[in-house]
């Protein structure tokens, strides 16, 4: 390959990087064509990128990346294939879901998910279970409205207490 390609190869890498924020680093070689699509059909279900790159060309783009990768390095040898997207679980539950059919493929490398470095397969479960911007937002709403739903609860049963005191006092005056 000519290093005029290389350099384009490395630009289109560096912008695909660019525009996710969570990336994955998988091992995806003893699938067969048929398992292959069933990946990429459900990694695109699941808004999840795949691409498989050259650990040489990934490793240049991610040193010229703004994004401190180096954390990564470690993890480029052997088949390298990234799945990327902006919520930081989706590729962990999507590795879950396909290993539920009694694979061990895809093999986690490693993980960048919101600025921190996950090694191993063992960080699977972890990487799985880290909440989204999406579902943290809606926690933080739940717990925002969780004091006015019992102040109103209280209004609306002290309410009633109020008016059958009243109601009684009433009757008690006939």
């Amino acid at each position: 390959m000519r290093k005029e390609d290389k350099a384009i190869l490395i630009e289109n890498i560096k912008a695909t990087l660019a525009n996710y924020s969570a990336v994955y680093l998988t091992e995806t070689t003893t699938l067969n064509a048929e398992k292959t699509t069933a990946l990429r059909r459900a990694a695109f279900k699941a808004d999840v990128k795949l691409m498989v790159v050259k650990n040489s060309l990934l490793h240049k783009a991610m040193e010229e990346s703004d994004v401190d990768y180096s954390g990564l390095y470690g993890a480029l040898a052997g088949s390298t294939t990234l799945m990327l997207s902006n919520t930081g679980n989706a590729p962990a539950k999507l590795i879950k879901s396909f290993r539920q059919k009694k694979e061990t493929i895809p093999a986690l490398k490693a993980a960048f998910v919101e600025e921190s470095v996950y090694m191993g397969e063992e960080q699977l479960e972890v990487l799985a279970n880290i909440k989204s911007k999406n579902e943290l937002i809606a926690d933080v709403v739940a717990l925002l409205q969780s004091p006015a739903k019992n102040v109103v609860s209280a209004l609306q049963s002290g309410g009633s207490k109020l008016h059958g005191i009243l109601e009684t006092l009433s009757n008690k005056e006939e």
